[in-house]
């Protein structure tokens, strides 16, 4: 009697051959590490090859490993789209995404019409977030800030940002006659995150007798902007993120030197849905936006 192969232990083992990892195949089907691990190894009991390398820290398909791929990939994604297309037949499909409040309101929400426009049938939730650390990877992507590469199986470079000392168009006037010595005049706003972030733009600007005022920290990035157009003090203001800003008035620069860092804002896929053509449509598009 022919033994049957679970769909679930060839969709397992599809996932973790492509991004090479049982702990982030996991994280996209929503299993344990353990759990992919037992399906793949009745998997190759059941077609007795060895299908995966493992190593400490890593794994690698062997050679019948990348051949049984090749011929098992196709048919998961053909059998994975006929049930998309049965499901979603006639009916909306939704796509869940996390992202930074800052980032949504600034740049992502002001570009949504011509997105509904395009695609009435794909239905969108947003969950803004402060931070990374609020992120949930319950939804179907995330944008995030982060001076590294996530190390997500799936993860897209959008943009990088710098940071541009500004203050209300009131506090420019009184503080632009100081020159750099305004920094020591006014209270410096910051990102909790970043709580260093001025004494590195004073240094990489050669200020040597810098002794800030006072420095407040909050801790969102629109509040930050906020706080700067408030006229609390001077902040290090998020480029491109808050150009609207500089072009409306609402806040100044009060010094054309930017703090160059490594923070990026980067796209991470969650799941993995090959076959899932509105997520695909949907991703395309948010790299066609926000992708530099």
């Amino acid at each position: 009697m022919a033994v049957q192969t679970p769909i679930r232990g060839l969709r397992s083992f599809c996932v973790a051959a492509k991004c090479l990892s049982f702990k982030h195949a996991a994280a996209q089907l929503y299993l344990t590490p353990s759990a992919i691990s037992h399906q793949i190894r009745l998997l190759e009991q059941q077609i007795d090859k060895q299908l995966f390398l493992r190593q400490t820290r890593a794994i690698e398909l062997t050679e019948d490993g990348k051949l049984f791929y090749k011929k098992v990939a196709p048919i998961i994604e053909q059998l994975e789209t006929t049930i998309t297309e049965f499901t979603n037949s006639g009916s909306l499909s939704t796509i869940s995404i996390t992202l930074p409040e800052f980032f949504s309101s600034e740049v992502f929400v002001p570009r949504l019409n011509e997105w509904s426009d395009k695609h009435p049938n794909i239905n969108l939730q947003l969950e803004t977030v402060k931070n990374r650390t609020q992120a949930s990877k319950e939804t179907n992507l995330s944008i995030v800030l982060a001076s590294t590469k996530p190390a997500d199986a799936i993860v897209y470079e959008l943009f990088p940002i710098s940071y541009m000392p500004a203050c209300s168009p009131d506090l420019f006037k009184k503080l632009k006659p100081f020159g750099k010595d305004a920094l020591n005049q006014a209270p410096l706003i910051v990102h909790q995150s970043r709580p260093w972030a001025w004494h590195q733009w004073a240094e990489e600007n050669d200020i040597e007798e810098f002794s800030p005022k006072r420095i407040v920290q909050v801790d969102s990035m629109f509040s930050v902007a906020r706080a700067a157009q408030q006229g609390i003090g001077v902040a290090l203001i998020p480029l491109p993120l808050s150009q609207n800003w500089f072009d409306e008035g609402v806040i100044y620069p009060l010094f054309d030197q930017q703090l160059k860092t490594r923070d990026k804002y980067y796209l991470i896929q969650h799941d993995w849905h090959a076959s899932r053509e509105d997520l695909d449509i949907f991703v395309q598009w948010l790299l066609s936006e926000f992708s530099m």
